[in-house]
């Protein structure tokens, strides 16, 4: 939290009713139980990272709405409108709970990087038809939120009821929120209802080209096109547009179940300390990514960007052989550098000066399945700025752009066909007390309609290979279709 950053104290600050969950429950189970309650929003820390993957969280039914379910967002940007729904209610943490004990939770999409450079032009077609405004992104303010601290084997349900409410209805509404959780909690898992109709999407208006290996599966590109964009890409590369270019294909899949029901199986196979499972009313985000975009507490920032990852080896040996090849990797180390650079640089705009140091470049980080070249970038954000100041400043995340940002993004807006939406976006939150925590949108399905449609791709850089490149967006589209199953021999 930025202490002294501009806000209106909450009106009638009332301390949250917190209740101990004991024994600690599972948050899978506890995601499940209350998934009959609209807007849910898990934040999962399914591979528990001792740092990164501490906390999860799982919250719904928020007070206050913004975007999606046919709520448009209101005058100014996005980012305007959170901080005045945010800088109503601000109040101090508890210390002995996990960070976040409510307060915004939210999703914002990729084509918010109009919001934050007007060079960027607006996506070649939309197939989610965007918000104006707010593109595919989505806010709650939840008063309510069942907090784990894996670190611990601890968890909490806390309460604050309606926080714009008097006194005495505020405690009235938290008692009558507690006992609510606690009976949904008691009840066990209900059934997972309301599994849509497939219907044409807006993105049958594009053409769609089945993807080889991959039956029902379609691409945005054909194989043709997108080795296309490679060149093309790369010819910008050789011109001294950029240094990189992060492309993309989304592909498409029916979806014949309930997404929480994909995102279960999503967090068994692709565990990530940054998964999240997000219902926002028109669509639901479904994610599995490793990768920490910004955090923000007591004004101190950390940005963690990930470039290079290697699977784990089946024995010891294999392990430390994975491990060197990704260390040693000349392409990924160059890369890594290079978003580190860009991301010192939007830290730049919004954090003290001489605050802004990289403590850790290129660093392995070793997971349940793979083995990631992770750098830390940290600032002390301006004392006269919050959150949505420090999210203006760096959004989109550099790692899912290319360097230098702005030209990557028009570069992107060129050679890809659709809108990214949530893709390449962040989930997270921002706490009553200021207190802020989000990831990059990558391994990630968004759903609607009785599709998912999940872009991926790589860094295109000067010596990339057309060839090469798109057959590492196959092998990226395997393994999240193994939670499809649709994944097929060759290639999952």
């Amino acid at each position: 939290m930025s202490a002294s950053a501009p806000h209106v104290t909450e009106p009638h600050p009332v301390p949250p009713l917190v209740e101990e969950l004991i024994p600690c429950p599972d948050p899978w189970d506890v995601a499940r139980r209350l998934a009959h309650l609209p807007r849910l929003l898990f934040l999962d820390s399914a591979d528990r990272h001792p740092e990164r993957g501490r906390y999860s969280y799982v919250m719904a039914d928020p007070v206050e709405w913004h975007g999606g379910g046919g709520q448009r967002f209101g005058v100014g940007t996005v980012f305007d409108n959170l901080s005045r729904s945010f800088d109503n209610f601000r109040r101090a943490p508890h210390p002995d709970l996990p960070p976040f004990q409510g307060g915004l939770g939210f999703v914002l999409g990729y084509e918010l990087n109009r919001q934050t450079e007007e060079r960027v032009p607006a996506p070649r077609n939309d197939e989610f038809g965007l918000d104006p405004v707010g593109g595919l992104s989505a806010a709650g303010l939840y008063d309510w939120v069942v907090s784990f601290d894996h670190k611990q084997q601890r968890a909490w349900l806390v309460v604050h009821g309606r926080p714009e409410l008097d006194r005495s209805p505020k405690r009235r509404i938290a008692i009558e929120k507690l006992n609510e959780i606690r009976a949904a909690l008691r009840r066990g898992r209900q059934p997972l209802k309301h599994v849509p109709t497939r219907s044409p999407l807006q993105a049958t208006l594009v053409p769609q080209h089945p993807l080889p290996g991959f039956p029902g599966v379609t691409s945005n590109f054909s194989r043709a096109g997108y080795l296309a964009a490679v060149r093309r890409a790369i010819e910008y590369v050789h011109a001294g547009d950029c240094f990189q270019v992060n492309l993309s294909q989304r592909l498409l899949a029916p979806l014949a179940e309930h997404p929480l029901e994909l995102y279960g199986r999503l967090r068994a196979t692709n565990p990530a300390p940054f998964a999240c499972y997000f219902d926002a009313g028109d669509f639901q985000v479904v994610s599995a990514s490793p990768e920490r975009f910004l955090k923000l507490t007591d004004g101190g920032v950390v940005t963690q960007p990930i470039k290079g990852t290697r699977p784990r080896g089946t024995t010891p040996e294999a392990d430390a052989a994975n491990i060197r090849e990704l260390t040693t990797n000349l392409k990924d180390r160059a890369e890594n550098v290079m978003i580190v650079d860009l991301l010192r640089n939007d830290l730049g705009r919004v954090c003290e000066y001489g605050s802004v140091v990289v403590p850790k470049v290129c660093a392995v980080e070793t997971y349940r399945y793979v083995h990631h070249l992770v750098s830390e970038v940290r600032g002390r954000l301006r004392d006269h700025l919050g959150p949505f100041d420090l999210l203006r400043a760096a959004f989109p995340g550099g790692s899912v752009t290319g360097a230098p940002k702005v030209r990557a993004m028009e570069i992107i807006a060129e050679l890809e066909p659709t809108a990214r939406g949530p893709y390449c976006g962040s989930v997270g939150f921002v706490g009553f007390d200021g207190a802020m925590d989000t990831n990059i949108l990558i391994r990630t399905f968004t759903a609607g309609r009785g599709y998912v449609q999940f872009p991926v791709g790589g860094g295109i850089v000067a010596d990339s290979d057309p060839e090469r490149e798109y057959e590492e967006t196959l092998h990226k589209a395997a393994g999240l279709l193994k939670s499809l199953k649709l994944a097929t021999d060759e290639y999952g």
